[in-house]
């Protein structure tokens, strides 16, 4: 509204737009982007690379292997709440202390998870953790596009995104070699060397904003943390306790639907409310967080998917798994730079993004003919291949989100992104998982009723209880076998589950548009 809008700066340039320079002058900007990567990447590795080290943690701290869970659900839940408010933060306490002080408290709580001593304390540490480095990713995003030329904004998107789509995998990797070679302990300690020099960075070279008056929305922070934490708390744990069948899920379940249609309803209609609604009056930046969504499902969901797919059905080690991967990051790094390359020469990012989604589909496709025949070739082809087809559409999207959108709304608009694509991530693992637990025990009992005299294969049981514990034996292993078949059909329907979810994205590109890029220039009225 034009009565909370803030104070226009002075400029005497009436077209700030056309103007290519940064919005905050930088020193050493090299240096300040080692800085900048460096938080970005540990934050991001944290996401994965405890997982690992679950099963060890779970006999140091004497927890069940239910409980154990609540280590990963702390941190999940304690992000999703807290990034929201990255925008507001970053106005009321200025944008330079809120990063420094989100980076050194992310090393104090990753210090404090490697002391816990019991699994209480873990939990808040994990708590603590994902609070300090929820601001860190929007933050981090919104840094850079700031302190660099309008012009040059796809090709850091391009650095910034290869921390975002490599950290997922190299987590799993770091976090068993550290497991296995130290303890898991040192999962947490290794972010305090890193983290350090970072800190160390930001505090001599990162650039000040000023911080600005600027209404907390209670009301609507509530309703939007009681929905994201019943999302979150029922997607974790809905596979523990059986989903539907538990009255905890139900209680998420009405907690996340009724605290989200008030949190819409109130930040629709407050005067003064947690996002500026021009935001989701932007056409791409509206779009974008629905592509955002389904990056976070189709890229997140396959990382979920893959290891134990590797390492149960094809006896690949924590370590192999890890290489056997990494082609996907190969791809991401030259798909990303030949992104950037075609939006710095003028391409339709349109067109580029399109074309990363129809690239992504096809790697599903070809993931959903694999077999248990299926070597060591079939798995890194197709993971190079999605790692072009994603690295394709996240810069130009990231450029296409933020070209229309003023530049003192990009630290909000970057939290709502991630946060975008951290509930796809979410949402995309608990599908698969779901659907994954449902279509074995289906393929299970397709797959056990055909060994039967009357079934197609033909195979007569009905005398091998005369060879007793050797019937024992044999019968175990056709049932590891049938399992191990069914299995890897589940699987496949989750390829071409997340195939047809790539695919019906592109068409939503059509709907965007090109835009300009927002130079440093005064900050038009907002409607806090």
């Amino acid at each position: 509204m034009a009565s909370a809008a803030l104070p226009r700066r002075p400029t005497a340039d009436p077209d700030p737009v056309v103007k290519d320079e940064p919005r905050l002058p930088v020193g050493n900007q090299p240096l300040l982007l080692v800085g900048i990567m460096a938080a970005s990447l540990l934050q991001i590795l944290d996401t994965t690379i405890a997982n690992v080290a679950i099963p060890h943690m779970q006999s140091s701290l004497g927890a069940t292997a239910d409980s154990i869970t609540w280590v990963l659900t702390s941190y999940i839940v304690a992000s999703a709440v807290a990034m929201p408010i990255t925008g507001w933060l970053s106005d009321r306490i200025g944008g330079r202390r809120l990063f420094i002080g989100s980076v050194a408290g992310f090393i104090i709580a990753s210090m404090l998870c490697g002391l816990a001593q019991n699994l209480e304390s873990m939990v808040v540490f994990r708590a603590l953790q994902g609070v300090a480095g929820a601001f860190i990713p929007p933050l981090s995003q919104s840094f850079m596009l700031d302190t660099n030329r309008p012009s040059r904004h796809a090709q850091v998107m391009a650095i910034w995104g290869m921390g975002i789509m490599i950290g997922p995998i190299l987590g799993p990797i770091l976090g068993g070699w550290l497991t296995e070679s130290a303890n898991w302990r040192w999962v947490f300690y290794v972010n305090l060397p890193v983290g350090i020099l970072s800190l160390a960075i930001l505090l001599a070279e990162l650039p000040g904003r000023d911080a600005a008056k600027r209404r907390f929305d209670i009301v609507g922070f509530a309703l939007l943390g009681l929905s994201l934490s019943g999302l979150q708390l029922m997607l974790d744990r809905g596979n523990h306790v059986d989903w539907f069948d538990a009255g905890e899920i139900w209680l998420y379940a009405f907690v996340t639907l009724s605290a989200g249609w008030m949190a819409v309803i109130h930040l629709a209609t407050a005067k003064q409310p947690l996002f500026a609604r021009s935001l989701f009056a932007d056409r791409n930046f509206a779009i974008a967080l629905g592509f955002m969504i389904v990056i976070g499902v189709v890229m997140f969901a396959n990382m979920a998917l893959m290891p134990p797919m590797l390492q149960r059905l094809f006896g690949y080690s924590v370590i192999d798994t890890g290489i056997v991967l990494m082609p996907r990051g190969v791809g991401v790094l030259i798909s990303m730079q030949l992104s950037g390359l075609l939006i710095r020469r003028g391409a339709d990012a349109r067109f580029v993004v399109g074309t990363g989604f129809l690239i992504a589909a096809y790697s599903q496709l070809m993931m959903a003919h694999w077999s248990l025949a299926a070597d060591t070739w079939h798995f890194v082809s197709a993971g190079l291949i999605q790692g072009l087809g994603l690295g394709l559409v996240f810069i130009p999207l990231n450029t296409m989100a933020f070209s229309t959108l003023p530049p003192h709304l990009r630290t909000d608009g970057s939290s709502l992104l991630n946060l975008a694509r951290s509930v796809g991530a979410s949402v995309g693992i608990s599908i698969t998982t779901i659907a994954l637990a449902a279509n074995i025990q289906r393929g299970h009992e397709e797959i056990g009723s055909r060994l039967d005299p009357s079934g197609v294969v033909n195979i007569d049981l009905s005398s091998i209880d005369r060879y007793q514990s050797a019937a024992d034996v044999a019968l175990q292993m056709m049932d590891n076998e049938v399992n191990r078949q069914a299995a890897m059909v589940a699987y496949v329907d989750d390829f071409y589950l997340m195939m047809w979810l790539a695919l019906a994205a592109v068409p939503l590109v059509l709907l965007m548009r090109r835009g300009r890029p927002q130079g440093p220039g005064p900050a038009p009225a907002m409607d806090h």
